[in-house]
This record gives structure tokens, sequence and C-alpha cells, in this order.
């Protein structure tokens, strides 16, 4: 059983498949050289980046967090106002710093762009080689970005999933969650918050206190996305528009025309304008779908009366519990499943997740999450520029409100005629997933990408900036 703090991870934008993923990857690399006492031997590195990888790569920043990553850095604490020295500094001396030692690299040159071929087991494939200075190879290594800035080695995919018997609750699909929930007489919460003790080997207050540290993060990053003004990087000159659609609603807050649901849209735009420009997120469960659970959470902290802390950390728990679902079950990667992967399932855990602090029943809870993501089946992910903006930024926004409607409605019957599991809505959204053309799984070939092509500013897959 994978933890919440696997779904919520802290780590910068704009992608978490594209960009947090390929960083660990090439700290993982680097730390593989190291560990096997190569990295003295080591004279050059070579990636070779696949897929969609490599065919939004520019766009998401994916060649730079693999250059960061080699030396080193990880998405959770990297120092974002030492980035662009330290980029500037590769690309210009060509040299990186390996584990410490300095070694020749050259993006032009040792960055292997292959955006015309797929590894087997993943659209976001890397392979990693390391030569010594007679050009032998000391070391080769694949890594898969999964999505939500998950990597799994060739190997990994071989290893079957193991059952984790430590925790007092073990499930595997909703049907058991709830069956835990019946037999116990608790919440989602509640069984989400013993288990992450267990398997954390720490008391339930401290995983109360690490939520509380993520929702903290979410916070800070509405407010920061609330406070920027400008344009966004990445050629397609989008404006940030955030602080003014809040102010705007400030003005108009005593009016009866605006609904105060229209807040969390807000929100979700403030952080996902975040995300696109580079700032620290929570995936949730990727950059990519950053906005809306924060957001749904900020409204519930601002709007609701019962809200209080307890209730906050209820909020994620109930939400990582939904996540880990769609993640043990299907998948939440864009390049595998197009962005109801995305988008779907953070929609999918922000209404699940509201539906229970509001009120609702386990059963309550199922229901809000599995329309949210029957009505996400086979949303495409096609990012325009390869840039997380357009349509991503709106997107988020949308389905923030989309999932306040939808745990309300839940909570206006109790659910025991609905037709459609979230099982089954699971299954239903990895089979779409796979049934999807490939050009419409974050490749930027196809829809939105295509017709707004001329609109994106043309780059080479060759040249490495973000």
């Amino acid at each position: 059983m994978i933890s919440i703090f696997d779904i919520f991870k802290i780590g910068i934008g704009p992608s978490s498949s594209h960009t947090v993923g390929p960083m660990k990857a090439a700290a993982a690399f680097a730390d593989l050289l190291h560990a096997e006492n190569l990295d003295t031997q080591v004279a050059r590195i070579v990636i070779e980046v696949y897929g969609s990888l490599a065919l939004t790569g520019i766009g998401h920043g994916t060649f730079d967090a693999l250059l960061l990553g080699l030396e080193g850095s990880l998405p959770h604490d990297i120092p974002l106002a030492d980035i662009p020295q330290r980029l500037e500094r590769i690309r210009t001396q060509h040299v990186l710093k390996l584990n410490g030692r300095e070694m020749a690299f050259n993006p032009e040159k040792d960055l292997d762009i292959r955006g015309d071929k797929v590894l087997p087991k993943h659209p976001n494939g890397l392979n990693f080689i390391a030569y010594n200075s007679d050009g032998l190879k000391l070391k080769e290594q694949i890594y898969y970005s999964v999505g939500g800035g998950f990597i799994v080695t060739d190997e990994g995919f071989a290893q079957e999933a193991q059952e984790n018997s430590d925790v007092p609750y073990p499930y595997k699909n909703c049907d058991e969650l709830l069956a835990q929930c019946r037999l116990n007489q608790l919440n989602i919460s509640e069984v989400v918050l013993a288990n992450e003790a267990a398997l954390a080997g720490c008391d339930e207050a401290e995983v109360r206190r690490r939520v509380a540290a993520v929702a903290d993060v979410m916070e800070n990053c509405i407010k920061r996305g609330l406070g920027a003004e400008g344009q966004l990087p990445g050629g397609l000159n989008v404006r940030r528009r955030a602080p003014q659609l809040a102010a705007k609603l400030k003005v108009l807050r005593e009016s009866e025309i605006v609904n105060t649901q229209l807040w969390p849209m807000v929100y979700a735009m403030a952080v996902n304008e975040e995300n696109a420009a580079g700032g620290r997120v929570v995936t949730a469960p990727t950059n990519g779908a950053a906005g809306i659970i924060p957001a749904v959470l900020h409204y519930f902290r601002k709007f609701n009366p019962h809200a209080n802390q307890s209730r906050v950390e209820d909020f994620l728990l109930t939400a990582g519990a939904i996540g880990i679902l769609y993640k043990t079950n299907a998948s939440i990667s864009g390049a595998d499943v197009g962005c109801q992967g995305e988008v779907g399932v953070a929609c999918s855990m922000a209404a699940g997740a509201y539906a229970e602090v509001i009120g609702g029943t386990p059963k309550q809870v199922e229901n809000a999450a599995e329309m949210a993501m029957e009505h996400h089946l086979g949303l495409t992910c096609d990012p325009v520029g390869g840039l997380v903006q357009i349509p991503c930024i709106e997107r988020n926004g949308i389905a923030a409100e989309k999932a306040l409607k939808l745990a309300t409605l839940a909570l206006l019957e109790d659910g025991t005629d609905k037709k459609v599991s979230l099982d089954e809505v699971i299954q239903t959204m990895l089979q779409t997933g796979r049934d999807m053309k490939a050009t419409y799984k974050e490749t930027s070939l196809a829809g939105l990408a295509i017709t707004l092509q001329k609109k994106a500013v043309p780059v080479s897959v060759r040249v490495v900036e973000c």
C-alpha cells in the first residue's frame, strides 16, 4: 500500500511527470553511480529522452530538470532562486557537478531527444548512460516517469506490487475501503490516518502534523499566485489572471450575481499560474492538476463556518485515499491516459474529500468521487506549445468548481441507488486511456495544441531551455 505522502509531494512546476520525475530520475542515477563507486570514473553522461518527455520537454522544463537532477537537486528542496544561474553555467561552460565533481556536459550533444520513439513500458522513458574517458560504458539505467512525480526503473515494472500487511485497515479498492469503514465504524479519513501512522511507524499526531505541512504549502501557493502579476514564461504570452479576477470578485462580493463558488476557480488558477511559472507546488496528484485540491480546501477554510484545522487535515487524508485508489488501480499520468488521469483524478479526490468534511458518509464520499470522474472520462491532454498553460490553468478552475457542486449533490442522496461505483469508473477511465490515441496524451500533436500551433513559439527540440 502506498502512502498519501506519495500522492502529495512538495515539488516545483510546471509538471510532475515531466519536471519532478525527470529531476528525481537524474538524481537517482547520480546516487547510483556514487553507490557503485563509479562517479569518479565518469567522463561523460548521455541521457536519451523518449516519447512524451521528448515531444513536450521544452515547455515542461524536462531538459533543465535533468541537468539539475544530475547535480543532485531534488524537487522538494531545490532553491528556486539559484536555478537560472546554475542552468546558465551549464549551458555556457558545458560543465556540471556530478556528486560535487566537475564533469563535461554539453546539452546539445549529451541530451539525445527521441520524440519519434517510445520505450516499451511507458511513454515517459529516460535512459541514462555513463562512459569513462576511453568511451567504455560504465553504467546504463532506464527510468520511467509514470505520473505524479513517481519514477520506476525498467526492472521495477517486472516486480509485482507488494501487499502491505502491517497496516490495520488494508484495502486494494474502494469496495474494500468502504467495507473497512462499515466494519470498524470509521470515516475514510480515520482509516487513512491509522494506516499512515502504521506505514510511517509514528503516532497519529505526527501524521496530522505532516498533513498540516502539506496544507500550508498549498495555502502559501494560493497566496503567491493571487499576488503575482505579469506574463508566464514559455513564449505563449499568457497573462496571469488570478490577481485581477480576485480583485473583481472582492468588489462584487455582496452582489447576488456573483456566486461564492466562483472563488475556487480563481484559487485554482492562482496555483496553476504559479506552477506554470516553475514555482513551489504540491502534486495533487500531479502538477498539471495541482490547483484543484488546494482551491477546494481553501474555499472550505474560508467559507464554511465549521471548518477547523482537524477537518482541513481530514480533507487531505480523504483526498489522499481516493488518489491511492487511482494510482494503484489505474494511472495518474497524462502521457498514459490523458488529462482524465490528472484533472479528472484531482476533481474526484477533491469532490470526495469535500463530501467528507461537510458531513458525508463513506458511501456519499464514494459517490461524489465517482461522479467527478464519470464526467471527465475521455478528457484529452493537449497542452499548447507543450506548456502547462492552455488549457490547463482554466481547466483546473472549472474542475474545482465542479468538485464542490458534485460533493453537495452527493449529500442530497444516501447513494444506495447509485448505478456506477467508483471502482467501476476507475477501470473505465483506465480502459478509455488505453483506447485513446497517443497524439492526445501529452504529446502536443493533436487537439488544441495543433489548432493553436501558430500562436505557440516554434522551438527546436534540440534547444535546451525552459
